[in-house]
């Protein structure tokens, strides 16, 4: 219980600060002996109760058109139940044999992350075009599915699509994407809940912790270097990465 406390929190604190918290709370949850789907949707949960409750800290700085907040959030709900619903559809041999193979890729856009989220800035307005409004929020809904489905990297995805947006204040982009993310989690975690996939007494100590590790890092961690932040959710993600692939392939 206190190994997964702890996990919680280091979980929410990184996602509040730079993302990546799904690569410490996830294998807590496996290693205390959670079933692999079941461990999936019971960090969900944790991960978006602390990104939540991080949310205060950036409230003043969302700024986004209701024009253009809206269809984003809609194609975030969509998205979020449809990821879910893959994820509960989804046999525990055959998640074991995918998952490697996500996080990895969750890594790899993390890595390059900055750089993703550079790509295309500045080419829309804050009130955006119909087409280009059209185009991102086909975006958000593939991304949201993949929320739904496991959610490792999706903050750095979510970034990304609003630098497409045309956003490059750094503070307001987090706070949509904290939004966003919000959404995405918290509509999967309804139909976790509603599916009966969630361990209840490892969920309510790993929320405990994600809870407390999002709260105090969204207003105190920011002053840590990023590239401490980055190298550590670096390192534990190429760790576990590591570890599924032999788990799964060896």
């Amino acid at each position: 219980m206190l190994s997964l406390f702890a996990a919680g929190a280091v979980g929410g604190a990184l996602n509040a600060v730079a993302g990546g918290g799904s690569f410490i709370a996830f294998p807590a949850l496996l290693f205390s002996g959670v079933a692999p789907v079941q461990a999936n949707a019971t960090n969900t949960l944790a991960l978006w109760a602390g990104t939540t409750a991080s949310g205060g800290a950036y409230r003043k700085r969302l700024d986004v058109a209701r024009g253009v907040l809206a269809p984003l959030v809609l194609a975030s709900i969509a998205g979020g139940v449809l990821g879910a619903l893959l994820l509960l559809r989804t046999p525990a041999p055959t998640f074991l044999r995918v998952l490697p193979w996500l996080m990895l890729a969750a890594v790899l856009l993390f890595v390059a992350g900055d750089r993703v989220a550079g790509l295309h800035s500045g080419h829309l307005a804050r009130s955006t075009s119909g087409g280009a409004l059209v185009l991102a929020c086909i975006f958000e809904l593939l991304v949201a599915v993949y929320g739904g489905y496991f959610g490792g990297g999706l903050g750095i995805m979510n970034l990304a699509m609003l630098a497409v947006l045309g956003m490059t204040d750094i503070h307001a982009m987090n706070a949509l994407k904290v939004v966003l993310g919000a959404v995405i989690n918290g509509v999967a975690t309804v139909t976790f809940i509603a599916a009966r996939s969630i361990a209840w007494p490892q969920a309510l100590v790993t929320t405990a912790g994600a809870v407390l590790g999002g709260f105090v890092a969204a207003h105190y961690a920011q002053r840590l270097p990023k590239s401490w932040v980055r190298a550590f959710v670096i390192f534990v993600g190429a760790a576990m990465t590591s570890y599924f692939f032999l788990r799964a392939y060896a």
